[in-house]
């Protein structure tokens, strides 16, 4: 069998599965979706929001890129936030990375990679602003694993100052913003950033880590 042919053949599978076990459950997913997350997470094949959430179609509402960045110049990330904040009126926005990620690592080589290379600026910045603690670290695992985090908590404050989310607090009490950090080597998820909904822009630029 072709290695395509079979993400046929188990998607036949799993419906088949998912029709003996809920009866109902296509009928009900096509009616609508009514999800209370937005997961903002890396392309990183290892790292999947349902599977490692245990959550089922129709729960999270997913944007995924190269190192889950929030820049401020994406019109997808934008338009996917858009609609999550104003249509599907998500309750909490979720900025997950993952230890041991290939575009933290690049980031902190000297190397040419190609078009990647001007994604990838945006994680040399917070590399930069945090080098002094970054390097003190005695291991690169640790470097990496550092900066990770400081991405992380980085990403969730570019999210808090769009005009999207800063319209939204100003209507209503969310969403509230999360950092998280998915652990390759043991399946677990690390919280280690929150910022709650109707935080001043001013007090933004003050925000410590949790």
């Amino acid at each position: 069998m072709r290695t395509y042919d079979k993400l046929l053949a188990d998607n036949k599978k799993w419906a088949e599965e998912q029709k003996l076990t809920h009866p109902d459950f296509f009928k009900q997913l096509a009616q609508q979706q009514t999800p209370q997350f937005l997961w903002i997470g890396c392309s990183d094949s290892r790292v999947s929001a349902d599977k490692i959430t245990n959550t089922q179609p129709g729960e999270i509402f997913v944007h995924r890129n190269i190192s889950n960045m929030v820049v401020n110049n994406d019109i997808n990330l934008l338009s996917v936030l858009q609609f999550a904040v104003e249509v599907l009126k998500v309750k909490h926005i979720i900025v997950c990375g993952h230890y041991g990620c290939g575009g933290i690592n690049a980031a902190m080589q000297n190397n040419s990679l190609g078009i990647i290379d001007y994604w990838l600026n945006g994680i040399k910045d917070v590399y930069r602003l945090h080098k002094a603690e970054i390097e003190n670290l005695p291991t690169e695992i640790e470097k990496q694993n550092r900066l990770t985090e400081l991405n992380v908590q980085e990403q969730v404050l570019n999210l808090a100052k769009t005009n999207i989310i800063q319209k939204a607090w100003a209507n209503k009490n969310y969403p509230h913003l999360h950092g998280w950090v998915y652990g390759l080597s043991d399946g677990i998820i690390k919280p280690i950033y929150q910022i709650k909904a109707g935080t001043s822009p001013e007090a933004l630029y003050n925000y410590k880590n949790l």
